[in-house]
């Protein structure tokens, strides 16, 4: 139930269902069991989807000193808990750390995963991500097309496709390249509106992101319309204090300004 109602946007709730769940785990198994670290990942998860870094953060770690002392730190059991650190790692800012566990867990991967198996496209969009952040672009591009490689065959989730698309898309943004990037993103808004809850935080990503390429091609209207569609579902769906809204409403401010 946890992991349907974070699919569906529902942070809270999958905070609720994984933190019940946990209290059962910790009564019954013993302190270094390999499912009581798939609970403390569970439980990073949300939390890193709620914007609570620093406890996201703190349940990953736990998770991953059970499966160290398990021995299970090699195995696939450990690839979730090293991709949900490089995450946590990339949302605060530490990308050579969040580079590590990525490589961790496509050493995993690269060991027991068929070469175009679906999990290898998600790890390698997030790798491209980072390197996004770092100013790489063409490394960036790079991994995310080996992503689309996988993916455009059908493979897998459409969602997850999509975020390869929206992760290409804010990379060409940043190149300047804006048409090549509102091409992106109009792949991913297309999948995300015909798959997801009108309120799902996202949809309200996606809209940012169109936001900050309008802004950057001064068409302000339509960075007002998309600015304001991302804050509405932000409000309804984010804590206040959650970096993602505190970002909306950020360039929500800088259109304003140009209005």
């Amino acid at each position: 139930m946890g992991t349907v109602s974070s699919d569906m946007g529902d942070y809270w709730k999958a905070l609720l269902f994984f933190e019940k769940a946990h209290k059962i785990y910790e009564n019954a198994l013993p302190a270094n069991h390999s499912s009581l670290a798939m609970s403390y990942t569970n439980l990073g998860s949300v939390y890193h989807d709620i914007g609570d870094y620093t406890a996201s953060l703190k349940a990953l770690q736990t998770a991953f000193l059970i499966l160290q002392k398990a021995l299970k730190e090699d195995k696939l059991d450990a690839s979730v808990t090293y991709i949900w650190l490089g995450r946590v790692y990339r949302s605060m800012k530490d990308y050579s750390k969040a580079l590590e566990y990525f490589e961790k867990c496509l050493a995993i991967f690269q060991k027991v995963l068929q070469e175009k198996h679906p999990h290898l496209a998600i790890l390698y969009t997030a790798i491209g991500d980072v390197h996004r952040l770092m100013g790489d672009y063409e490394k960036a591009l790079l991994f995310h097309r080996k992503a689309l490689d996988i993916q455009e065959t059908g493979q897998g989730n459409p969602l997850k496709c999509a975020a390869t698309y929206t992760n290409i898309g804010e990379t060409y943004r940043e190149m300047k390249n804006y048409s090549t990037a509102l091409t992106y993103f109009q792949k991913a808004l297309q999948i995300r509106e015909d798959k997801l809850p009108k309120n799902h935080p996202h949809l309200a990503e996606i809209y940012h992101n169109l936001a900050k390429l309008y802004l950057a091609t001064e068409e302000y209207s339509m960075a007002m319309k998309n600015i304001q569609q991302a804050i509405d579902i932000g409000h309804k769906q984010l804590s206040s204090t959650h970096p993602h809204l505190l970002n909306y409403k950020n360039t929500f401010e800088e259109i304003q300004n140009k209005l």
